[in-house]
């Protein structure tokens, strides 16, 4: 019998907020972005952290009985069979799915984390969109309270309200604000620490003091929505912003006589670079075109909004309107593009099947990279064990798909199985 999705959301979000168990993984097809091995195998332990990997059979059953499982039980052991074994997918921007959004409230958050976490985004930064700041203070006090509940919330990114009125897209122009000092302090306290990272347009009277701000608070200020030149992304950059929110999307376009901040961004180490990957936001020649700037430093984002995952039809952005439309949303008010339906899975796919991307390089773009970001590619508070490798000492959020289409079939986050 097929899941509701409300059963769906009550049993990803059980798994979610009860106890790893150990797992145990072979004859798989291992891909991350240190390449690609068959036969390969790997083991976790009851703190959800991968202990021992490799391609010996007779080392996968040593490593088994580490961690308490009977090698020769087969009901405790996954035959992938020469499925695609990958680190699970982590989305650094994201609104929301299966008609909420991460602004929505407790419910709205499983609902919507539901939604993504079967299709394989096993860690997501929750998106919270252009609001009062009043209200924003409140939904960061939502995400802090599931962040501490729940392994697979890294925290919230606010895109907004510190963005650029020439370049809101689909925020709400009456709540956009300078970040003065004060308004900074303010987010700050609501979110007690969950920020992970903020979208400014350093641009603004107080833009590049409030990078600065953000960043000496553990924060990663992110340069999007902005109508910057080089010379002030520039300035952004060396005052502590490391993403740019979205490439090509929301900002100046490539100009070879006024240059605007993505080069700026492509030319700094320091900085990942976000990518839609779903050929509407970014057609196809420009996917290529970006990836290929600097692969190592793109990653795949979905910016999904509530639609995602759902049929065409009406749906919300905060309070503004969004008609959705052969998966494509927009603003019913003036019909600027209102966030996308994309998925990290899809992304992958569409990477891999249909740009021609080699199968590491896309992958590392939905787990290594965007883990950089944030700094969770090594140990750190957050998550405790790194992500975005199979590999000793990272966290257990593994993906089995299939080989011939890349579609997720099953998943593991931090040791607890999600679907």
């Amino acid at each position: 019998m097929t899941q509701t999705r409300e059963q769906t959301v009550t049993q990803v979000t059980a798994a979610l907020t009860g106890k790893p168990t150990p797992v145990a993984i072979h004859r798989a097809r291992k891909v991350d972005a240190r390449g690609v091995q068959d036969h390969y195998w790997v083991v976790s332990d009851a703190r959800g952290v991968i202990i021992a990997t490799g391609t010996n059979e007779e080392t996968f059953e040593s490593a088994c009985r580490s961690v308490g499982i009977d090698p020769a039980d087969e009901s405790a052991i996954i035959d992938a069979n020469g499925r695609i074994l990958t680190p699970g997918y982590v989305d650094i921007h994201a609104h929301g799915a299966w008609e909420h959004s991460f602004d929505d409230g407790p419910k709205g958050i499983d609902i919507a984390r539901a939604g993504h976490a079967v299709h394989g985004t096993t860690r997501q930064v929750l998106s919270l969109i252009t609001n009062p700041v009043d209200v924003m203070c409140h939904n960061l006090a939502n995400v802090r309270k599931a962040m501490s509940a729940r392994p697979d919330i890294l925290g919230a990114h606010l895109e907004g309200p510190f963005l650029a009125l020439s370049r809101k897209g689909a925020h709400d122009p009456e709540c956009l604000k300078d970040p003065v000092p004060e308004l900074v302090d303010e987010l700050l306290t609501a979110a007690d620490g969950c920020i992970r990272q903020i979208t400014i347009a350093p641009e603004l009277p107080h833009g590049i003091s409030a990078i600065k701000q953000f960043a000496a608070a553990g924060v990663v200020p992110a340069v999007g929505h902005c109508d910057a030149d080089y010379e002030t992304a520039q300035r952004g950059f060396d005052a502590g912003a490391g993403i740019m929110t979205h490439m090509f999307n929301a900002m100046n376009g490539l100009h070879h006589r006024k240059p605007g901040p993505i080069p700026a961004a492509v030319e700094d180490p320091r900085v990942i670079i976000e990518l839609i990957n779903d050929g509407f936001h970014v057609q196809n020649p420009m996917v290529r075109l970006g990836f290929g700037f600097e692969p190592h430093r793109i990653a795949f984002v979905t910016d999904a909004m509530a639609a995602t995952d759902c049929p065409d039809g009406a749906y919300k952005l905060g309070a503004l309107d969004v008609n959705v439309v052969d998966g494509h949303a927009r603003l019913v008010s003036n019909g600027a593009i209102a966030g996308s339906t994309l998925l990290l899975e899809v992304a992958v796919q569409r990477a891999v099947l249909e740009l021609g991307f080699e199968a590491p390089a896309a992958v590392e773009a939905a787990t290594l990279t965007p883990a950089r970001a944030l700094g969770l590619d090594r140990p750190n508070p957050v998550t405790g064990a790194p992500l975005g490798l199979l590999a000793p000492g990272y966290a257990a959020d593994l993906l089995l798909s299939d080989p011939a289409t890349w579609q997720v079939n099953e998943v593991w986050c931090a040791g607890r199985k999600v679907r």
